[in-house]
């Protein structure tokens, strides 16, 4: 790479200058460029990228860019680096191999590289949770709660990478919530809140619908078989589908620490909260505000908040 920002890739028979987007952290090729880059006919390249985007293994709207140009009428097509591989890994010329060849050095070298400086970042991350901490404002110390508690989290996936990941399993549910003993829950929480009026009334039966998903199964197989796995669906689950007309985010806390409780794992054995007032604030209002593609990673991140690594 030099500093016009452009990834210059030889092999035997091609020499490619990319133009390398930074802010992406992609490089853009013509479908020219990828015909001589493997050294396969163009049509070829053609039905594997039509193939690719039709099976969805690649966005197309984010991973396609269309550039014009003063030496042609119409606009170039250029494709993402996600698109390259893909092609890469579908054909067999030599040119092909020679690239996967490359590819595989490049990330191993990146690997070892990064790895003592994805040691530095994580010892730096906890030096800025314990400035986080001593802010007044409730919401800043939250997501310093949060940040340390998904910590551990970040070194595990250090560890996987080094491959000494050794996950550890979740606590067997004793308790069954049940819709009935939700509204109990959500009652008692409008009881504190006498002038929100709203507060506790449903929304059709989308409070029984939570309720069973947290339980349901697939072949005879419980889908989230512990108590923090139902625990984080069940809060992320009240926020986003708004069950009820008002309080939403506040029943959801209240059923998430209840359901915790009644299983018996909502301390440490210190009597220590594993979930602190100011996290469980701020995890909240993050799932609020996070887009339906990200629920994978919210519940992963609740999940993590109140596991036994992360306590």
């Amino acid at each position: 790479m030099s500093e016009q920002n452009i990834v210059v890739y030889t092999a035997p028979g091609v020499e490619l200058s990319l133009p390398l987007d930074r802010e992406h952290d992609t490089v853009w090729a013509s479908q020219a460029q990828i015909v001589e880059l493997f050294g396969v006919d163009q049509s070829g390249v053609s039905r594997h990228i039509r193939s690719i985007f039709r099976g969805a293994e690649v966005d197309q709207e984010s991973n396609m860019q269309k550039v014009h140009s003063s030496s042609s009428d119409r606009p170039i097509t250029y494709y993402s680096l996600d698109v390259i591989l893909a092609v890469g890994y579908r054909v067999n010329s030599a040119r092909a191999i020679e690239f996967r060849r490359w590819v595989s050095g490049v990330l191993k070298q990146y690997m070892l590289a990064g790895a003592a400086l994805n040691e530095r970042r994580l010892a730096e991350l906890g030096q800025v949770i314990q400035v986080l901490r001593r802010s007044t404002d409730e919401l800043v110390a939250g997501v310093a709660d949060v940040i340390a508690g998904y910590l551990p989290g970040l070194q595990l996936l250090r560890d996987y990478d080094d491959g000494q990941f050794d996950a550890a399993p979740g606590a067997t549910p004793g308790w069954e919530l049940t819709t009935d003993e939700a509204r109990t829950v959500i009652v008692q929480l409008a009881e504190a809140f006498p002038a929100d009026t709203l507060l506790g009334r449903e929304r059709g039966a989308a409070l029984d619908g939570i309720v069973g998903a947290i339980y349901q199964s697939f072949g005879g197989e419980d889908l989230y078989p512990t108590v923090e796995e139902k625990a984080a669906n069940l809060l992320y689950l009240v926020v986003k589908d708004h069950p009820l007309a008002d309080g939403n985010k506040r029943s959801a806390a209240a059923l998430f620490v209840t359901f915790l409780a009644r299983n018996g794992i909502l301390s440490k054995m210190s009597g220590e909260p594993r979930v602190s007032n100011n996290a469980l604030a701020a995890l909240t209002l993050m799932v609020a505000m996070s887009d339906p593609k990200e629920k994978e990673l919210m519940v992963a991140l609740l999940v993590r908040m109140i596991s036994g690594e992360a306590a």
